[in-house]
């Protein structure tokens, strides 16, 4: 009885693993599903500290401050330490604001556009855009995920090692892991999801 027994309960645990891994497999959450989940958010602000940890020095450069980013316009960068200065960076390049309150493009070097638009991928989670320079590997569930990307073309082998994205409905984490040794930490806290800007945040964006 035994016998006929063992197999029969082996082959029910079998159909039920597979059971399992098939709905788990279905309810997997990828790089669609984080996609939808950040752009469900067109505004996101909050405040952030960047740390960038140099090989040469034996405490990193922080800065601290406020943040604004919106789809299709781009990011409000306001730093509030260790100097005061607001920036806007969007496609075309970065702008200062100056004492009168008007907006200065600041010069920009070969490629730089790229870069912004690479920087504004990054910070957004846009998956569709990171796939054209990244190998992009995710891991953990919505409400905790890391995505890791890895340079694929040659100039960007150059610069970084890879940039590890952490989130949950936003995200919260960005670490870029340069080839020389260097790296970069940015974290962004009390970090709230919005469907439209203020008008002060309008006004920014429009000058």
């Amino acid at each position: 009885m035994r016998r006929l027994f063992a197999p029969l309960l082996a082959g029910r645990l079998g159909a039920l693993l597979v059971l399992a891994f098939l709905s788990w497999n279905a309810n997997a959450f990828d790089l669609a599903d984080l996609q939808e989940q950040l752009r469900a958010a067109p505004v996101v602000r909050g405040h952030f500290v960047q740390q960038k940890f140099l090989r040469s020095l034996p405490q990193p450069l922080t800065s601290r401050g406020d943040f604004t980013l919106a789809t299709g316009k781009g990011l409000l960068w306001l730093l509030r330490t260790p100097i005061a200065q607001d920036l806007r960076i969007d496609a075309s390049g970065i702008s200062r604001r100056d004492e009168t309150g008007k907006w200065q493009a600041l010069p920009q070097r070969s490629g730089a556009s790229r870069e912004n638009q690479l920087f504004l991928s990054v910070l957004a989670g846009d998956t569709a855009g990171l796939r054209e320079n990244f190998d992009l590997e995710l891991s953990g569930e919505s409400n905790a995920w890391q995505l890791v990307l890895t340079p694929r073309s040659a100039l960007l082998r150059q610069i970084f090692e890879s940039i590890r994205i952490n989130g949950a409905a936003l995200v919260d984490r960005i670490e870029l892991r340069e080839t020389q040794g260097d790296r970069s930490v940015l974290q962004m806290t009390d970090a709230t999801a919005a469907q439209t800007l203020t008008a002060e945040e309008q006004s920014a964006f429009a000058d």
